[in-house]
């Protein structure tokens, strides 16, 4: 496991890439649910401290993400989100879903 994805205390951390888009959501949603499987996890957290871009697929993700995890009673944060990505996620509705850390 790269420092891309870390499991603290049960909960799964994914540092995003500089553009989450169509072809790297697909790597971040295949590791992240097999790590989900895998391990004691409780809650996910997106740390958004590289990315520069998002397009509606890396919404997906991050609602995916939230379904698999709240059947468990787990939630969904993010950090280190800038104004940008922030505007992203209350326009497509996930801040009712997750929780800020910042």
């Amino acid at each position: 496991m790269d420092d891309t994805f870390q499991i603290i205390d049960h909960y799964l951390m994914i540092r995003l890439p500089e553009e989450i888009d169509h072809r790297s959501c697909r790597e971040i949603t295949r590791k992240a649910d097999a790590l989900m499987l895998d391990e004691q996890v409780s809650h996910v957290v997106f740390d958004f401290s590289n990315t520069k871009f998002m397009d509606s697929s890396g919404i997906g993700v991050l609602a995916g993400r939230y379904r698999k995890i709240s059947c468990f009673g787990g939630k969904v944060y993010v950090m280190h989100a800038d104004s940008r990505m922030k505007r992203i996620l209350r326009m497509s509705g996930l801040t009712n879903l997750i929780e800020f850390m910042d």
